[in-house]
């Protein structure tokens, strides 16, 4: 599914972010910047010990930040290590700090003069956020961002299963 919002494409498709070509792709990463399962565990598998390097020497990333590295074997440039929050019922300021991630991220991108970027559906998997309020985040953030911002040309989420594809699909729907 693909809609435009000015001279920027927002897209969503089902997939792998690991094989991404995109200039960029958004690791759902811990704070520690460890590497660990899900998005995080399978980037930095396919991406080598070049990605974990660059990580270590960062060393932190807050909750709601966003750092940058080189992408190692990866086809994307870089990869965006983005902190989620984990999810506490939604009263412990997690709508902000999921925003938050995403907007940190989309800023790098721009400030690294990117033209494209990929996003997975942060903090949805073992942090427990429901995917529909995080859809919702993500994309109302991500067209916010893009109507003010023509420089990115497209913003990709690649969504792990059906499921989620759906879900996403589902909340652009009522948003646009």
């Amino acid at each position: 599914m693909e809609v435009r919002i000015n001279n920027s494409i927002l897209a969503l498709v089902e997939g792998d972010i690991t094989r991404e070509e995109t200039d960029a792709i958004v690791n759902a990463a811990n704070s520690r910047l460890a590497g660990g399962g899900g998005v995080d565990g399978a980037i930095h598998r396919a991406g080598g010990p070049s990605i974990m390097q660059e990580c270590r020497k960062i060393g932190r990333c807050p909750t709601g930040q966003a750092v940058i590295t080189t992408a190692g074997n990866l086809k994307a440039k870089y990869v965006i290590h983005t902190v989620g929050p984990v999810y506490q019922g939604g009263t412990k300021g997690e709508a902000a700090l999921l925003k938050s991630a995403h907007l940190e991220s989309l800023k790098l991108v721009s400030a690294k003069k990117l033209k494209s970027a990929a996003f997975p559906a942060i903090s949805t998997g073992v942090y427990g956020y429901p995917v529909d309020e995080a859809a919702h985040i993500a994309l109302t953030t991500i067209i916010d961002y893009l109507k003010e911002h023509a420089d990115i040309e497209l913003v990709r989420f690649v969504l792990f299963g059906l499921k989620t594809y759906e879900i996403f699909a589902a909340e652009l729907k009522k948003i646009i």
